[in-house]
């Protein structure tokens, strides 16, 4: 059976127009035609040694490196931290690129591989369900040449035609899948396909809690569309009002120069991310950061292949942590990481837990920066004795006002 979508994409498109860019782009910033926060971008990295990882090799890593599924209070369907691109341009001006990506949750980590350009990436998470999450958006990622076929896939809308002249067309696409038409008949043809390219393509096989659970997933975004966000508590819709940001507004956000860095905001963004997917490069893997086995097997497997951890994205589970009285098994997990002086933690934290969430306009969460190296001194040195005490120490300041808020002088 056929996909419900008529794409009609032209053959070859996409990579002359990326061998275009490979090779313009060099010449564009040097005669100045590149705003000079584009010209900070790391260029694409080749992936390294052995290209495209089996899918065999894929299935196993993901079979065998996962824990059983815990819990988890709510349906984290998008990101929930609508400042998340505040680091990014910070992590490009440390020079954090390439080597592995290891992070937690949705497709917040899409825009962090976007900037990064690791050539290798794990997601660990606690919830079976945000795994199968991530093997929905691998298939999507196959099945969608393009932002506008990848959105249409997400939501089971026809393509739509983008009709905007401007320099940035994202607002026009989003507009445009947003008002789309689809029908249920279309969203059960379109998971007909997802669930076959799973299980076919991709050689991974699905349990009937999964197929129920890629159901509830994709069925999420097609009712939902671009205001799907953060629920709090398992089914549970979010009030507008709560202040959680909707998926279209992640989309749109910006970082702290003012600019739009979600995966999904420029195309070669897109394309590098469906590269990795397509190399089998995206790695998700059911896992308790304090755990006994996850992230030991994805330390085993980077550094067996020679890879340097450069960032590790954990959002705010260290508080969940800390509450579980489990945060020393996180620690000692980290210290097993193969890392470089340059590998940083990417934290995201609640206003409550720290002052310089005040620059931050007293939004939810806030990201921080904290160099691995550094943490693992200071946690030996019993620096951390509490949640507010790791979040108010040595974290690295993205701009000059954040100098501000820093209780200790900047590492």
């Amino acid at each position: 059976m056929k996909p419900t979508i008529c794409f009609g994409s032209i053959p070859g498109k996409a990579t002359v127009r990326w061998q275009v860019i490979r090779w313009i782009f060099p010449l564009a910033v040097l005669i100045g035609a590149v705003p000079a926060s584009y010209a900070l971008e790391p260029p694409p990295l080749p992936f390294s040694r052995s290209g495209r990882i089996p899918i065999s090799e894929f299935v196993r890593l993901v079979q065998e490196s996962s824990e059983p599924g815990g819990y988890f209070e709510s349906d984290n369907f998008t990101s929930n931290e609508i400042l998340y691109l505040h680091i990014t341009g910070k992590l490009q001006e440390l020079g954090i690129s390439g080597g592995a990506y290891i992070g937690v949750g949705p497709e917040q980590n899409f825009s962090y591989i976007a900037k990064i350009r690791p050539q290798i990436a794990f997601i660990v998470d606690i919830r079976r369900q945000a795994i199968i999450q991530h093997l929905l958006y691998k298939a999507l990622f196959h099945l969608a040449d393009n932002r506008a076929q990848f959105l249409a896939w997400l939501f089971s809308k026809p393509v739509p035609k983008i009709q905007s002249k401007a320099n940035d067309p994202l607002d026009q696409m989003l507009n445009d899948i947003s008002h789309a038409p689809t029908t249920r008949e279309a969203f059960l043809a379109n998971l007909a396909t997802v669930q076959r390219t799973i299980e076919q393509d991709f050689s991974y096989p699905l349990s009937s809690e999964d197929v129920q659970n890629l159901r509830y997933i994709y069925n999420g975004f097609w009712e939902d569309n671009l205001d799907i966000g953060f629920r709090f508590g398992v089914g549970v819709r979010i009030p507008g009002s709560w202040g959680f940001p909707s998926l279209r507004d992640l989309i749109l956000a910006t970082g702290a120069d003012g600019r739009r860095g979600n995966f999904l905001a420029r195309e070669k963004d897109y394309q590098f991310v469906r590269k990795l997917q397509e190399a089998n490069r995206i790695i998700p893997v059911v896992g308790d950061l304090a755990g006994s086995k996850a992230l030991s097997a994805v330390a085993d497997y980077l550094r067996s292949h020679n890879y340097s951890v450069t960032a590790f994205y954990v959002s705010n589970v260290e508080e969940y942590l800390y509450a579980n009285r489990v945060f020393d098994r996180f620690a000692e997990n980290v210290r097993k990481l193969p890392i470089s002086d340059k590998s940083v933690l990417i934290r995201a934290v609640r206003a409550a837990w720290n002052p310089q969430t005040f620059w931050a306009r007293n939004d939810r969460i806030t990201p921080f920066l904290q160099n691995v190296r550094v943490f693992l001194t200071d946690f030996d040195k019993d620096l951390f004795p509490d949640y507010g005490s790791l979040v108010n120490t040595d974290f690295i300041p993205v701009t000059e006002q954040d100098k501000e808020y820093l209780p200790a002088p900047a590492r």
